[in-house]
């Protein structure tokens, strides 16, 4: 079996290997890949801090080729790309496929910024004195992503960063190298020179604190667990240099009586259980008002019960497994809690067997939760939704805002008049009327409040406030 190497100032290297394995038949694996060590991180920063002086004064039309070239190759490649990435994470392939076109589309949207890079010119408030105000890439940068969206995530992390003229360390998520080894493969064909990329595959905790401990990267951006987000933090203070977090959510979706009942379950099922509820932005918080409370737990059981649970590959799967052994326990261990705390399991919450051997769970839900109960104040990542029954717009309201996370928030209702109020009133990043509260455009920013996010947004043209920094110069006519 081919041993897929990490990519350090050019060249692919590195002895040690893990196996890839595939969450919906744990007898297939998908590949070999490098195992890091904090040596080699240490030589990637160095590479890329070697490469940035003549990247970051590289010419607009090098950047926007060379971008537009992975992108044409992503879509070229994207069943197949979509079957690495449903194999290796779990999705089922429909959704891998449109996954992996959209990081196709955010490769192409930075390849046309490099094209619009621009600035100001003011004038000054004294005489004969010309002010222009510029953009600048900041330096060598880390990127650290998770499994959840192992092409998407790292596509709009990567695709700015080189976009602004920065040099790129890459630390994907050990459970799915393969989609990251993918991308920096396209983007080495593509024609980057050496150094401005570089990719470390390997257990985090064995390399990330190398990458933490550089005094070298000018900025880290990631994506994970508030835990890690929180030691991310504390090493980039010390060292001064910028940061940028996502670290999930737990999503209100409200339903008023007044909403029309399928759109309400089509987006609360969408949101709560598809791509098997392991998205930070899913609905786990099913805030219903009274009126329409019975009837909407009743439809979504009736549509739980037509869900397929099978292999990501399979024709016809809805939900794929749960990505490993490690977060299958994780989910079963809160259905317990559930139990515990007195709320009621209404549907699923049972381990499946299939064909082949892998981490099936069947999409859980449970009613009569309060909002102060563990399973609705706690991260699951999971097919674990909560319904939470209220008693009017309200309180709906205060119950969505009291959460420690803000990412995403949604609604149901066909009042104008709610629905702007909670556009206007919900303490979220996002927010989302008659939607899922997951699916965000490539060229729109993402990101949240509270715990859920820090720094600046990511995404589309705003994700320069990341991976620039901003210069003033005056001259005097």
């Amino acid at each position: 079996m081919t041993m897929h190497k990490n990519f350090i100032a050019g060249e692919w290297t590195g002895a040690d290997a893990i196996e890839n394995r595939n969450p919906s038949d744990t007898n297939d694996v998908v590949g070999l890949y490098a195992r890091g060590t904090p040596e080699d991180m240490k030589a990637a920063i160095a590479a890329a801090k070697a490469a940035f002086p003549a990247w970051s004064r590289s010419g607009i039309l090098e950047r926007h080729a060379i971008l537009r070239k992975a992108s044409d190759e992503i879509m070229a490649r994207k069943d197949e790309l979509a079957a690495l990435l449903a194999r290796e994470e779990g999705k089922v392939l429909p959704e891998a496929l449109g996954e992996t076109v959209r990081a196709g589309q955010i490769f192409d949207f930075f390849a046309g910024e490099c094209l619009r890079l621009a600035g100001e010119v003011l004038p000054s408030a004294r005489p004969n004195i010309g002010v222009e105000i510029t953009r600048e890439p900041i330096g060598p940068v880390g990127l650290i992503t998770p499994w959840n969206f192992p092409i998407a995530i790292p596509a709009w992390k990567i695709a700015p960063a080189l976009c602004y003229g920065n040099t790129v360390v890459f630390k994907p998520a050990e459970l799915v190298p393969g989609c990251a080894w993918a991308i920096v493969d396209i983007l080495d064909r593509a024609g980057l020179p050496k150094g401005v990329i570089n990719l470390v595959m390997g257990k985090g905790s064995v390399i990330g604190q190398a990458m933490l401990d550089s005094p070298d990267l000018a900025g880290i951006s990631f994506t994970g667990s508030v835990g890690t987000g929180k030691r991310i933090a504390v090493a980039s203070v010390e060292h001064g240099r910028k940061y940028q977090l996502e670290m999930g959510g737990k999503n209100p979706f409200v339903v008023l009586d007044d909403a029309d009942l399928d759109v309400a379950v089509n987006a609360a099922v969408n949101s709560s259980f598809f791509s098997t509820g392991q998205r930070c932005t899913a609905s786990s918080r099913l805030i219903v008002t009274e009126g329409i409370h019975d009837r909407f737990v009743s439809a979504v059981t009736e549509r739980l019960h037509a869900l397929k649970v099978d292999n990501a590959l399979k024709t016809g799967t809805d939900i794929g497994p749960v990505v490993d052994e490690r977060q299958l326990a994780q989910d079963m261990d809160y259905i317990e809690i559930g139990r515990k705390e007195g709320a009621n399991l209404a549907f699923g919450g049972e381990r499946l067997n299939r064909e082949t051997p892998g981490f099936y769970l069947q999409p859980a839900l449970f009613t009569e939760v309060d909002n102060q109960m563990r399973i609705a104040r706690e991260e699951i990542f999971g097919p674990v939704a909560t319904v939470i029954r209220v008693k009017d717009y309200e309180e709906a309201l205060s119950v969505a805002n009291d959460t420690p996370f803000g990412l995403s928030s949604g609604i149901a209702t066909t009042s104008l008049k709610q629905a702007t109020h909670f556009r206007r009133n919900a303490e979220a990043g996002m927010v989302m009327v008659n939607l899922p509260t997951a699916g965000v455009d490539f060229h729109v920013p993402f990101g949240g409040r509270k715990a859920s996010s820090f720094g600046s947004r990511e995404q589309g043209r705003y994700a320069a406030e990341f991976f620039t920094v901003v210069k003033t110069q005056y001259t005097l006519a």
